[in-house]
């Protein structure tokens, strides 16, 4: 390895660490502050105080955001009135707090909770009334917020436990990551060489009955939905014919459906893309020089065309890879593989906080390192670019 490459190499992780910290601030943003409360979400309206304050520790949601002691608690009911007056008892034992009681006029006003005391009397100003109150706990360190813990949870890649099945989300990854790559993969190769070699048949019959027809089919392809091909493939390939099983995953052989699906889905795009790639290759002059000099047709499609061709085809390749787990979220889910795809769409339906936050960081990750070799790969199949 150069001591070039080992550079580029270096000062691109410089440029993926700026990336992944922006996906973590946005993850942050989304999950922390957009998306609500996920123990209210999970539990429902009728949990216990008791199981709400469990899980929201667990999860670190009732700690603050970024900086400071006061940790949100259930030890006290969160209370709504128009009351010049409230008495509140305590639900379970806490720790010292505060009590955050907030009134139409003279706003805002703290009481110090002991954790001894099991009631908290409170009076408004005459003529005033109570609005709100929160309750929160005290913790020892200021810094242990919300923001640290993703960050903790990014750089030591443990994201947990799932909120609904309790099991490790590190586990979910190791037992899903295999179906997804016996699904995807030959998806990939398959749409991505099968596309070439139908744009080079395209290119080589062009603005004749060959090209005409590919170009037909795959404008066909390009137009047909991937829930339209696979509730068609189901029933007439699956049930009407029964050639393959619709439901299921116990080997490589029940995933034929599903790939030849993806496979059709994508090489409609791909040929498309590489047919208008190859013709305007074919329009430069080393070209015609070498069909001037005899020759062969194989040779010049598939030595010239096709070389000169691979800086479009590697930008094919490093878009689309990190867009197969998307792809892989339909397949996986209305044919029953247990991968990656179908633990997203299971954690979505769930309000699984963790498992979602899980699988967002896993795509970042896999983009940057996806584009990386992509960077690299135009080097290899082009001498002329220079890795600066």
């Amino acid at each position: 390895m150069s001591a070039t490459l080992v550079r580029y190499i270096i000062r691109r992780t410089e440029y993926s660490v700026l990336i992944i910290a922006g996906v973590v601030f946005f993850t942050f943003v989304l999950f922390n502050l957009c998306s609500g409360d996920p123990a209210a979400a999970v539990l429902g309206k009728n949990a216990r105080p008791e199981e709400i304050e469990s899980l929201r520790r667990e999860l670190g949601s009732d700690l603050p955001l970024l900086f400071g002691r006061k940790c949100r608690t259930e030890a006290f009911p969160a209370w709504q009135g128009d009351s010049a007056a409230i008495r509140i008892k305590r639900n379970f034992p806490a720790e010292k707090g505060v009590a955050v009681i907030r009134c139409k006029r003279s706003g805002r006003r703290e009481l110090p909770i002991d954790g001894k005391t099991w009631e908290i009397r409170f009076s408004a100003p005459p003529g005033d009334r109570v609005v709100s109150a929160e309750f929160f706990r005290f913790q020892r360190s200021p810094f242990n917020s919300q923001f640290l813990r993703a960050v903790k949870e990014i750089l030591t890649l443990d994201f947990g436990r799932t909120v609904t099945t309790r099991e490790r989300i590190g586990d979910i990854f190791k037992r899903s990551v295999g179906p997804s790559l016996m699904l995807m993969l030959p998806v990939f190769l398959g749409e991505l060489s099968l596309g070439v070699f139908l744009a080079l048949v395209a290119t080589a019959f062009r603005n004749r009955l060959p090209d005409r027809l590919l170009v037909l089919i795959s404008v066909a392809g390009m137009s047909l939905s991937y829930l339209t091909a696979i509730i068609l493939g189901q029933w007439f390939l699956g049930y009407y014919l029964e050639l393959f099983p619709i439901w299921g995953f116990g080997s490589v052989t029940d995933l034929g459906l599903p790939v030849t699906i993806g496979i059709l889905c994508g090489t409609g795009t791909n040929v498309r893309f590489f047919r208008t790639v190859f013709s305007d290759e074919l329009r430069r002059e080393y070209l015609r020089t070498a069909a001037a000099k005899g020759a062969s047709p194989a040779r010049i499609y598939g030595r010239h065309l096709l070389r000169n061709g691979a800086i479009q085809i590697i930008t094919r390749a490093g878009a689309s890879l990190p867009f197969l787990f998307t792809g892989s979220l339909l397949l996986e889910s209305f044919f029953g593989i247990p991968g990656l795809g179908f633990a997203g769409v299971d954690a979505l339906y769930n309000s699984d906080i963790q498992l979602l936050k899980a699988l967002v960081v896993f795509s970042s990750f896999l983009f940057v390192v996806i584009n990386l070799l992509t960077d690299l790969a135009y080097a290899w199949a082009d001498p002329r670019i220079r890795l600066e």
